[in-house]
């Protein structure tokens, strides 16, 4: 399939990043920008602006990369694979459910690909981290402990931290949709969640109108007898300290990454110190490169990409089941529909 057509829906900072991979990918291609509002400078690496999704629509391009507020992402994206295009859906794929199978079924009728842009799955050290735990390298995991947090303000440089999407319900923002890369990685990892236990809360005195603060008790699947595997998912906004790692605590040791060093280590009882084996810092730049890569290989191939629609769905399953809980105070079960409440009798 020749690719002279692209579209990038949003220029935010990782609208931007998006459209400058596709110039080096396809140098000679027609690559167009939609944004939210009329603009009299043509972004760089790009042939001009749209203003309107009709005229995105009329450009029929072959792939298209949302990138605009979640809020948004299924009405652009039903009216893109209306023309064909082929999607790269930034995370999440939306602020919800609602829409969500209609763009499915369009999608499976006309053979299209979908993939979302949960990026750290392309990881080396996120990928080595999987790995070892699936070759049982510290035996039976018996808890998982994850965590990720930066301060709003200093998220995005050049930025008023209270007029980005991260800090608007209107826009899908709040800490929980913002950081759910987590939720995705540990579900392909440690399996589907089966249950999720929340508080979700403004701890701070930042001028935003979401949740700035989440804690989660998941349940996961993976069960040996009468062992449940549970993992506790920290997220925030407030934190100086940015960090985003995860630990696994099992009967032979304990396995630690950490996205922000690229490093994997191997803590053994035995020897009583950590052991690195993995440490690439730079990888995270990486990641989006290996991203487009696999993204163009599913449209070539004809296969479904490493993270699909599907995926995405799974994960808003758990961010319904999360506020639900902390609504109510109680533990929710995630059913293949929708989440529900548990019975407490």
């Amino acid at each position: 399939m020749l690719i002279d057509r692209i579209l990038i829906v949003g220029l935010g900072s990782i609208g931007q990043r998006h459209l400058d991979i596709a110039r080096k990918k396809f140098p000679d291609a027609r690559i167009k920008v939609l944004r939210h509002s009329p603009a009299k400078t043509v972004p760089a690496n790009s042939d001009g602006n749209f203003f309107s999704i009709k005229d995105g629509v009329k450009f029929k391009p072959q792939i298209a990369v949302i990138a605009n507020p979640s809020v948004f992402h299924v009405e652009t994206a039903i009216a893109l694979v209306g023309v064909g295009a082929h999607l790269l859906i930034e995370k999440p794929i939306s602020s919800s459910l609602e829409g969500i199978p209609e763009l499915l079924n369009i999608c499976n009728a006309r053979n299209l690909v979908i993939q979302v842009g949960y990026n750290l799955r392309f990881l080396e050290s996120l990928q080595l981290f999987r790995d070892e735990l699936k070759n049982n390298i510290i035996g039976r995991v018996l808890s998982v402990r994850c965590e990720a947090g930066q301060y709003l303000p200093s998220w995005r440089k050049n930025k008023d931290y209270t007029s980005s999407v991260s800090a608007s319900k209107d826009l899908g923002g709040g800490v929980l949709l913002e950081l759910s890369h987590e939720i995705d990685y540990l579900r392909w990892i440690f399996g589907e969640v089966e249950w999720v236990k929340a508080t979700l809360c403004h701890q701070s005195n930042l001028d935003i109108d979401v949740e700035d603060t989440a804690y989660l008790v998941l349940g996961f699947n993976s069960k040996e007898g009468n062992k449940q595997l549970i993992g506790t998912l920290n997220l925030d906004f407030i934190r100086h300290d940015t960090t985003r790692s995860c630990v696994a605590i099992g009967e032979k040791g304990t396995l630690q990454w950490d996205s922000l060093t690229g490093q994997v280590r191997l803590y053994r009882p035995d020897s009583n110190n950590w052991v690195e084996l993995y440490n690439n810092k730079e990888e995270i730049k990486k990641s989006y490169y290996i991203e487009w890569k696999a993204f163009i290989e599913s449209i070539a191939q004809g296969k479904k990409p490493l993270i699909e629609i599907e995926d995405g769905i799974k994960v808003l399953q758990i961010v319904d089941a999360a506020r639900i809980s902390s609504e109510s105070d109680q533990r929710v079960t995630i059913t293949e529909e929708s989440a529900l409440y548990e019975s407490n009798s």
